[in-house]
């Protein structure tokens, strides 16, 4: 059995011992496999703001550790539930950092976690006029900051600038 398949196996174990009978399609992307839980009851797996889906994929991913080390991370999603925040996030970053341009003020992002955070970062990588900063520390929920390029929060040319 592939790890993926063994992957699927587990989730499917996990949600038919909590009642749920699904389909599980796997679906590949360039950057990991993925599991899409097709259900009726999507809202609830997907849970507030897709936090049980975070908490089925962490657990997923632990039991495939277990049995498979070298298994690559598999994603867990219900009904493109993640694919649209993805999209929704990129789209709200490019208007923000639009904004930014035209107001030349920084913008605060609400609060991501470290997923998020590298959707932001990556969805302005190519931007020449605008960066993205994250604050450091341990916080498992942090708020990017989008301002433009070579300038820190008081206007003067920061030490991350090019």
């Amino acid at each position: 059995m592939t790890p993926v398949g063994a992957a699927k196996k587990i989730l499917d174990t996990m949600l038919g011992h909590l009642g749920f009978h699904v389909k599980i399609e796997e679906q590949g992307t360039e950057e990991e496999p993925c599991l899409q839980i097709v259900t009726p009851r999507s809202e609830l797996l997907i849970g507030k703001d897709g936090e049980r889906l975070d908490d089925l994929q962490y657990l997923v991913n632990r039991v495939l550790r277990k049995h498979f080390p070298k298994a690559p991370r598999v994603r867990i999603d219900c009904e493109h539930y993640r694919a649209i925040q993805e999209d929704k996030l990129t789209t709200e970053v490019r208007n923000a950092a639009e904004g930014v341009k035209a107001s030349g003020k920084p913008f605060k992002m609400r609060p991501l976690n470290a997923y998020y955070r590298r959707l932001v970062h990556n969805a302005l990588i190519d931007d020449h006029e605008v960066e993205s900063i994250s604050p450091g520390g341990d916080d498992r929920l942090k708020r990017i900051l989008i301002r433009p390029k070579g300038k820190d929060t008081a206007g003067n040319p920061s030490e991350t600038a090019e």
